[in-house]
């Protein structure tokens, strides 16, 4: 894990301990945690270069670690289907974040693909006072805010805990394939928990992490946002 030891040092010497999106799926993916392909513009061209290759539709996302929000600011635009409506987006990003946030640091534009329809899951990280870190699995999306379908357990998990984990909630049936609908990858599921138990052993700095919504497809699962916010007080949770 030393490798990934630079950014959260690199956050910590610009005084933050939110991690901007870009950066947390950058880290994730070295940790071998499938995310939906994401690259940084930092100009017009750059993102139409990037949208060209990728392969249209596509989402833009202002990079900022000053606009946790990035929706509600504006800083967000999804399922461009060329190259025209992605300079308008990327003009239309920068120009309306700078006005809401004008002392914001922009890293950039995040360009990534929009993929096909899945069911959405949430995996969650955050630290118990008494117990410490605690992983949290339930349906993502708008459902884990209106329905609150969640189950928890103590890091580190087992493969037995990650399948309990997914079974326990309330909307397991719409993984197994509910009324028609194909069934979700539940093999994956148990082992992106896995993987995020080791990452969280591995990686003491990290106070929370999110990864909503989680796409889960019949023969995969793939991350499309996530959130990473390191400990205030690094040194000691290095020591």
């Amino acid at each position: 894990m030393m490798g990934k030891l630079s950014i959260y040092d690199q956050v910590k010497k610009e005084g933050r301990f939110i991690l901007t999106e870009f950066e947390s799926k950058k880290i994730l993916k070295q940790a071998g945690i499938p995310v939906v392909e994401t690259k940084l513009a930092k100009s017009q061209q750059e993102a139409i270069a990037i949208s060209q290759k990728i392969g249209f539709p596509v989402a833009l996302k202002i990079v900022s670690p000053d606009v946790i929000h990035k929706t509600d600011s504006g800083g967000v635009r999804l399922s461009l289907q060329s190259v025209a409506e992605v300079k308008k987006a990327y003009d239309e990003i920068l120009r309306k974040v700078k006005k809401e946030y004008p002392k914001a640091l922009i890293h950039g534009v995040s360009i990534q693909k929009m993929l096909p329809i899945g069911t959405e899951v949430i995996i969650g990280v955050s630290k118990d006072p008494q117990f410490g870190p605690v992983i949290m699995f339930g349906l993502g999306g708008i459902f884990v805010e209106l329905l609150k379908d969640v189950s928890f357990r103590v890091i580190p998990v087992e493969r037995n805990d990650a399948r309990e984990m997914i079974k326990e909630i309330k909307g397991f049936p719409l993984l197994e394939g509910y009324r028609g609908k194909s069934p979700s990858d539940i093999s994956s599921l148990v082992n992106l928990i896995l993987k995020l138990s080791r990452f969280i052993e591995g990686n003491p700095q990290i106070k929370e992490l999110e990864l909503n919504p989680i796409l889960a497809y019949p023969k995969r699962v793939v991350a499309v946002d996530a959130r990473i916010i390191l400990e205030e007080d690094q040194e000691k949770t290095k020591s």
